[in-house]
């Protein structure tokens, strides 16, 4: 399944492509940073972030896409500027027929490292664990799309379900006492929680 995470924002939009696996594993395909000039016409800054945008989506042809949810902030141009992409990146994909997906932060971080109120660096260094990176994708907009990917695949593909499966069976790799993976293990965790309550390609200006 390969997915595209869009952490949507006009000055900074990250996009993070991930393939994971029927093992659950989850491997980058890419991870760029679109921005658009402050000083420009908000036209012209949706329009750039829009042609990055296409030429992504025809480069990776993903099979969904994952999107933050926007939700309320004291700050009306930075929630204006994140609706709008998040507007524009939900056209591009219903023009391809491409399911779109919203998580919440919270959703986003408990499936991640396991805690809802993880912090970026948390949720940063999960995703390069994840991921098998070297480093933490930067900047945070980019780690944060890897996040949205690898959340929306894991949810959408019951991990939670085949760990439990996996284990009774014995498949998996990297398997502890308990038979889960290290991914098994995180969303699990990630489950419980609920219920209670360029790294690939250079990024460019």
């Amino acid at each position: 399944m390969r997915v595209l995470g869009i952490d949507p924002g006009l000055t900074r939009c990250g996009v993070g492509v991930v393939d994971v696996e029927p093992n659950r594993r989850a491997r980058l395909v890419d991870v760029i940073v679109l921005r658009s000039p402050t000083d420009a016409p908000i036209e012209r800054r949706l329009a750039r972030i829009a042609d990055g945008l296409e030429a992504i989506f025809e480069e990776h042809r993903p099979h969904a896409v994952a999107l933050e949810r926007v939700f309320a902030r004291s700050d009306v141009s930075t929630i204006m500027g994140t609706a709008q992409i998040s507007g524009v990146s939900m056209l591009i994909a219903a023009r391809r027929e491409l399911p779109v997906a919203l998580h919440t932060p919270s959703e986003v971080k408990a499936a991640i490292t396991g805690y809802g109120r993880a912090d970026k660096k948390q949720v940063g260094a999960m995703v390069a664990r994840i991921l098998g990176l070297e480093e933490v994708p930067k900047p945070a907009d980019a780690a944060d799309a890897l996040a949205l990917a690898i959340c929306h695949a894991w949810r959408t593909g019951g991990v939670a379900g085949a760990a439990i499966r996996d284990a009774s069976t014995g498949r998996g790799g990297e398997q502890d006492a308990s038979g889960l993976t290290p991914a098994q293990r995180a969303w699990l965790a990630a489950e419980r929680s609920a219920a209670v309550s360029g790294a690939a390609r250079r990024v460019k200006e």
